[in-house]
């Protein structure tokens, strides 16, 4: 059995990179704050951009803000997971924070798209867990886009357009929610994340102590 009195009750384990993707209007930033706020072991990752900063935004809190040439840099030298470029604009995620956030640990959530997911999986396959969530309806999610936007016909249609471009690929996620009520949609969620911290390949403390008498 475990020997907890010369070892320790809780084992340590490897930390767990959270995706979570969605079209835009599933309420895929509801639920990543409504994690966030249940789960202290659980942090956002924080992009770097090379978009200037809105008022009221904080550099090293809601982005890494740098300029093209330091953005060029990082990619160049390796030192991003995943990046994409958006209307001009770059963005992508320090490979060095959540590194050290997985060694220590602590779990990571993402909010990117599935290009996004395809290559943090590739550069961290071990470490990564992915969720997509799904609006109940097409027309529910318009429904959706209409009441809180305020955009023209036009804008909601392209909005729509790209809903249904990034929903094409829901089937590329270990794992797929329908968010059709919030506080069950989170609890499916949280779930994953727990099932991911389970993981044997996750359990740190068990590899090291795989040579000494352990268990009897």
């Amino acid at each position: 059995m475990y020997d907890t009195a010369n070892d320790r009750a809780t084992p340590s384990r490897r930390g767990v990179c959270l995706v979570i993707a969605a079209p835009s209007g599933a309420g895929k930033s509801t639920i990543t704050r409504a994690l966030l706020a249940c789960e202290p072991l659980l942090s956002l990752s924080v992009s770097a951009t090379t978009r200037a900063p809105r008022p009221g935004e904080q550099d090293g809190v809601h982005y890494h803000f740098v300029d093209a040439a330091r953005f060029d840099a990082m990619l160049a030298e390796g030192a991003l997971l995943e990046h994409a470029r958006v209307f001009g604009r770059a963005y992508g995620t320090p490979r060095a924070p959540v590194e050290a956030a997985l060694r220590d640990g602590r779990d990571v959530v993402f909010d990117i798209d599935w290009q996004g997911w395809r290559q943090l999986r590739a550069a961290l396959p071990g470490d990564t867990v992915g969720v997509f969530v799904l609006p109940p309806s097409l027309a529910a999610l318009q429904a959706r886009l209409v009441s809180r936007a305020g955009d023209d016909d036009a804008e909601i249609a392209r909005r729509m357009q790209a809903a249904r471009d990034e929903i094409a690929h829901w089937a590329e996620f270990d794992h797929v929610v329908v968010n059709d009520e919030l506080e069950r949609c989170v609890a499916e969620v949280r779930a994953v994340l727990h099932a991911a911290r389970t993981a044997t390949k996750r359990q740190q403390f068990f590899f090291e102590k795989k040579n000494q008498k352990t268990f009897e």
